[in-house]
């Protein structure tokens, strides 16, 4: 069985609100995933390095591994 016919056995069993439904998910489908966007062959995006740099301050701080006031209680 191909799949345009098991497409259509199912819809021919389904109520009108749910064939509507389905008519405008197909639409959708086809909206946002036209042939051109799978034509065009995905390339992984590159990874460049150093884009993190400067957005850490270092030297860390003395107290950078002690535990915060906030926990205080829960530690106890």
């Amino acid at each position: 069985m191909t799949t345009d016919t098991e497409i259509l056995q199912t819809i021919t069993q389904m109520p009108e609100p749910l064939k509507q439904e389905v008519l405008h998910y197909a639409k959708y489908l086809i909206e946002n995933y036209s042939e051109s966007k799978f034509g065009e062959e995905q390339l992984p995006k590159k990874r460049r390095s150093g884009i993190l740099k400067g957005t850490f301050v270092l030297p860390l701080p003395d107290d950078f591994d002690e535990p915060l006031e906030d926990f205080k209680e829960y530690m106890e």
